[in-house]
């Protein structure tokens, strides 16, 4: 067998994963061919017109982008064309068949999980790290079953009661990620408006905030609150996440969303403005302790704490 190159040392033990992780699979793939194009000294455009494929069709597979990872004939077709040797080819491939094992959250129905949705799950479930900033909800992997029913009542009236259950079930599937023992570092930083506004009822809002401060009291999540009297805060008009991937060679993401929609931005440049606001508004905000404070403060003198 050759010499392993560090890139098929870095990749090889997510061959072994417990979980299927097919967002994060797709997105190693990508880089990969990405980087062995660039070794071999090709643009995007160049490769992709000599293995047949249009030039979005490459920066898709690339970017580790869709439901479904590319065909193992597109991937060999490319690996062929780059003159991968046979041991990083195999891993590669490895990775791509793993690519295809459904995730838990693939599993819903689609109406629940529309494509960006659907991304946003697996890139949390594959994150090292998860920001967050919210201005009018907890953030939703720190909500309990009640408060995000009464989110879900609030934003969908018409929905029938399955459906409601549904929602609240795999809001409860996602938090889970924060329990495993390699869970992601979550910092999130709300505005304290999320504090006061009651949803569902006061009871309902006194054991999210109780939950919220056991969370907060974990060693891999931070919480700031944002109080109100801080008029000048640099807060962005709507709720945002920052995603970082460790030592992967992945760009760092920026989920952004929108009623039915989502923007995801990838370019260096982009994410790295959300990153300078994320860190001005966690100046801006109380320190963790003092989060932790106010949070007690408002469970006792505002819902009745127990």
């Amino acid at each position: 067998m050759p010499a392993e190159s560090p890139r098929v040392s870095r990749l090889e033990p997510y061959l072994h994963r417990t979980e299927p992780a097919p967002t994060l699979l797709k997105m190693l793939v990508g880089v990969q061919l990405a980087g062995l194009r660039e070794d071999a000294g090709l643009a995007q455009e160049q490769a992709a017109r000599a293995v047949g494929f249009s030039p979005a069709k490459l920066s898709r597979i690339e970017a580790g982008k869709g439901r479904r990872p590319p065909t193992e004939v597109d991937v060999r077709a490319l690996l062929d064309f780059y003159g991968t040797d046979e041991y990083e080819a195999s891993v590669l491939l490895q990775l791509l068949m793993r690519a295809g094992e459904p995730g838990w959250w693939q599993r819903f129905d689609k109406r629940l999980m529309p494509e960006w949705f659907d991304r946003l799950v697996g890139l949390q479930e594959a994150a090292d790290s998860i920001r967050t900033f919210e201005i009018q909800y907890v953030p939703g992997l720190l909500q309990t079953p009640a408060y995000t029913r009464a989110v879900v009542e609030r934003g969908l009236p018409a929905a029938p009661s399955r459906e409601v259950n549904r929602r609240v079930e795999l809001r409860m599937k996602r938090a889970e990620l924060l329990k495993r023992p390699d869970a992601p570092q979550l910092w999130a930083v709300v505005d304290e408006s999320v504090l006061l506004r009651v949803l569902g009822s006061r009871d309902i809002m006194r054991e999210q905030l109780e939950h919220l401060i056991t969370m907060a009291e974990q060693q891999h999540v931070v919480v700031q609150v944002v109080p109100l009297d801080v008029t000048n805060a640099s807060a962005p008009a709507i709720p945002v996440t920052y995603l970082r991937f460790g030592g992967l060679d992945l760009p760092d993401i920026v989920y952004l969303e929108h009623i039915r929609s989502a923007t995801f931005l990838e370019d260096r440049d982009e994410t790295e403005q959300y990153r300078v606001a994320l860190d001005q508004l966690a100046d801006d905000a109380l320190s963790p302790r003092d989060s932790l404070d106010l949070l007690r403060e408002t469970v006792e003198l505002r819902y009745g704490g127990r």
